[in-house]
């Protein structure tokens, strides 16, 4: 049962659905009528997609705009999701000092390869491209995520508004959602996804393997993710439980390699998976990461 302007509502976005045609031009603000119209209900359905495509006469650049405005991870403030992350998985690991173990690994790695333009995917508030700004090999250094609010704050914490012009020059924020192809991400040497992959949908992860390794294609992608089994070292996570509320997965390290290697395998990759943090016989390391160097 359904109030007559919620059904009024409802009708308003799917009767050009249906009819998947608009008979006038659209641009940005039919984005903001959808979001508008769809509040409450469309980031929940379970055809969304079709929906923002039809709805918006299929541009890309317009749907992709509006499934990165209704996902999950833009719906919550960031600066409140940085405060639960801070009391949750960062909490967790800081005993071990993983994060900084981490960008430190990555940087490395993105050093050794010798690439010049990198890109960092899911920069969420900006950590990673700050340290990639330390290093002057890096000459242009492009920061995605899919929430406008977090790019905004990556933006205050790295202070781009009063940078040196040529230190300015070698970043760029953009917005985009991982599962969706984008031309601006051509053409890198490099690109970085650190502890991103499990907070996205296991049904969605086909779509990033796409968009990442045949469309944007760089020589050398750097993956990390969490190990499930170094979970046991943790003394306050409880059996079963994720280290984040919002991972969608943990995977094992055998289940990590055989992702890795099928990756790597189907888009013409060889991959070599390193452990990061301090390595349990047993358990092995808390962090996987998986360094991906196109074939020659």
């Amino acid at each position: 049962e359904k109030t007559l302007a919620d059904l009024l509502t409802h009708l308003y976005v799917l009767i050009p659905v249906l009819d998947n045609d608009k008979h006038y031009w659209v641009g940005g603000e039919e984005v903001d009528k959808l979001l508008k119209r769809g509040e409450g209900w469309l980031a929940g359905h379970p055809e969304k997609e079709l929906i923002a495509n039809r709805y918006l006469k299929h541009r890309r650049s317009l749907a992709r705009d509006a499934l990165a405005r209704l996902s999950d991870e833009d719906e919550l403030d960031p600066e409140s999701a940085e405060k639960e992350h801070s009391n949750e998985e960062e909490v967790l690991e800081q005993p071990i000092r993983l994060n900084d173990v981490r960008m430190e690994t990555v940087v490395r790695v993105l050093q050794d390869s010798g690439a010049r333009r990198v890109l960092d995917l899911g920069c969420g508030e900006g950590r990673l491209l700050r340290e990639l700004l330390r290093v002057k090999q890096f000459e242009e250094i492009v920061g995605l995520d899919a929430s406008v609010r977090a790019l905004e704050i990556a933006a205050r914490r790295l202070n781009l508004e009063r940078m040196p012009t040529k230190k300015r020059e070698r970043i760029q924020l953009l917005h985009g959602a991982l599962t969706y192809r984008d031309t601006r991400l051509s053409g890198y040497e490099a690109a970085a996804v650190v502890e991103v992959i499990e907070h996205m949908d296991l049904a969605r992860l086909s779509s990033f393997e796409r968009v990442l390794f045949e469309c944007a294609r760089p020589d050398t992608v750097v993956v990390t993710t969490p190990n499930r089994e170094y979970n046991a070292k943790f003394p306050n996570l409880a059996d079963g439980s994720f280290r984040h509320k919002d991972h969608r997965f943990e995977w094992t390290r055998e289940e990590f390699k055989s992702w890795v290697s099928r990756v790597a395998e189907k888009y013409g990759y060889e991959v070599e998976i390193q452990p990061i943090g301090e390595v349990d016989p047993d358990l092995g390391a808390p962090t996987q990461m998986g360094v991906f160097r196109q074939c020659d």
